[in-house]
């Protein structure tokens, strides 16, 4: 580090070009298993087919670069926090777009979804300056819970990744055969006019009563548990760099497992470019659904807040004060990332938490080190042969790998509230316990809106938002709005290191 820091800011110096590709490029693997992971899950949840989700994930890869150069490098005096920040997708928005793509799939849902997000990127750049006012709504109590809740509702996605989905190719149960056979020629006997044989109902269905070889099959569950065991001795027993990146090496080494078991197929990367343009509107001309772009508009509030606490750390972490404006124009650009992901086909940008923990692990304050990471992100996004390597893993590679990347998320959340009084204000108990109930209502109870409107099931098919809602609400009713200060938001983002 240069000795002439008097004049130059830690923050803002400029290090030798081979360190700052190196360290630019540990911010990058530290945050890859992270940022592939949603276009994976949303390009899944769509029933895209495999080429178009190896486009999200390189269509990913492409904005999270240029929304990290915008954050870190800044972009006049309205964009950029120019603090060492790495930008990524936000898994508070994970919940929300995979109950849209269950509702609407393929390129319409694809289209729904990029609609809402545009909207709500709009919003957010519009009500940045507002959203400090805010964090009075927000102490540890409601953000522990949110995350707590969050990491809960995403672990079903990880469970699913090793077992299989409930429903579709992977449904614990098929249709029986000889079953089928009956009921088509009952059908067909019906249709024939014959004597005796009652009119048949219509949708009348047969109930899946065999076992279904492609659930849970026992060499998936053993990948899985390669990777999950990787990564928890790489953690246990690595140091520094390769402790950081122990949920990657374990996704190498389950994809390496995988293929040498004949699990893994790569006709796809063959026959992928080696380089493409990311254009935007990929799937067609966004559709704006009202209810939806307020459904996003709920997560991007709940980014901001989240970025916030993680801006004000950041601050106290390089030494570097957070001025208003700054943090306006750092929140801002969490708007404009997200405009700027629906734009090109992908989604909701916010600070990764991972990320701010590495600069206080490496002690290196320099932002420049995020241009370099945000510039190796571009680069990776325009390489089709990356993303479709990406996509041709088998989801139970994943799976083991998501156990311990949401499973941390929900450890952060109790992590949070370990340091909420819980003996003198003991109303709080009832904040987290009710708020909790509401976030686990449509993972236990699906079909819980279906007597509703529908116009409102988007909304409230989100566990993560029903259980943002009732904290907030409940946390006003027996606690007030009392004013939360600096100091303690930046200790609740310290506390979520490794939250995303």
């Amino acid at each position: 580090m240069s000795e002439n820091t008097t004049k130059t800011h830690p923050v803002d110096e400029v290090l030798p070009l081979s360190r700052l590709a190196a360290l630019g490029l540990q911010h990058v693997l530290v945050m890859y298993a992270g940022a592939i992971a949603v276009p994976l899950i949303v390009g899944r949840a769509l029933k895209l087919p495999p080429e178009d989700v190896a486009f999200l994930i390189s269509a990913d890869l492409f904005a999270c670069g240029i929304v990290t150069l915008i954050q870190s490098f800044g972009l006049t005096q309205w964009f950029g926090i120019r603090l060492p920040v790495m930008m990524g997708v936000t898994f508070a928005s994970v919940g929300p777009m995979v109950s849209m793509a269950n509702v609407n799939g393929g390129p319409d849902g694809a289209r729904l979804i990029f609609g809402s997000i545009i909207g709500a990127g709009l919003v957010g750049i519009l009500i940045a300056p507002l959203v400090s006012r805010l964090l009075r709504f927000f102490p540890p109590v409601v953000t522990g819970t949110i995350i707590l809740v969050i990491g809960v509702s995403l672990m079903r996605i990880g469970i699913s990744w090793i077992f299989g989905n409930p429903v579709g190719p992977t449904a614990p149960s098929i249709l029986d055969p000889t079953h089928a056979k009956w009921l088509e020629d009952v059908k067909a006997l019906a249709a024939t006019g014959a004597g005796g044989i009652p009119e048949i109902p219509t949708k009348l269905a047969l109930a899946p009563s065999v076992p279904n070889a492609a659930y849970a099959p026992l060499s998936g569950i053993a990948v899985s548990a390669i990777v999950l065991v990787s990564i928890l001795l790489i953690a246990r027993f690595a140091k520094g760099f390769v402790a950081n990146i122990s949920v990657l090496l374990g996704i190498v080494i389950g994809g390496i497992v995988a293929a040498a078991a004949g699990m893994m197929h790569f006709e796809k990367v063959a026959s992928a470019a080696w380089f493409a343009p990311i254009m935007p509107f990929h799937f067609g001309v966004p559709i704006f659904d009202p209810v939806l772009i307020v459904t996003m508009t709920i997560v991007m509030v709940v980014v901001m807040i989240e970025s916030t606490g993680m801006f004000l750390a950041l601050g106290d972490m390089t030494g570097k004060t957070v001025t208003r404006p700054m943090l306006a124009a750092g929140l801002r650009t969490d708007g404009l990332g997200t405009l700027i992901g629906g734009i090109f086909n992908t989604f909701p940008y916010t600070s990764f938490s991972q990320n701010v923990g590495l600069v206080g692990v490496t002690g290196v304050r320099s932002r420049f080190v995020c241009v370099v990471g945000g510039v190796i992100l571009v680069v990776l996004g325009l390489l089709p042969k990356m993303a479709a390597l990406v996509e041709s893993l088998p989801t139970v590679v994943l799976g083991g790998a998501g156990l311990v990347m949401f499973g941390m998320v929900a450890a952060t959340g109790i992590r949070i509230l370990s340091a909420v009084d819980f003996k003198s204000t003991r109303n709080n108990l009832f904040i987290v316990a009710v708020s909790i109930g509401f976030g686990m209502i449509p993972l236990v109870a699906p079909n819980f809106k279906q007597w509703m409107p529908h116009a409102i099931h988007p909304l409230i098919d989100s566990g993560i938002l029903l259980a943002s809602i009732a904290a907030v609400l409940l946390n006003i009713f027996f606690n007030g709005a009392s004013k939360t200060s600096d100091a303690e938001v930046r200790e609740a983002a310290l506390a979520a290191d490794g939250g995303h």
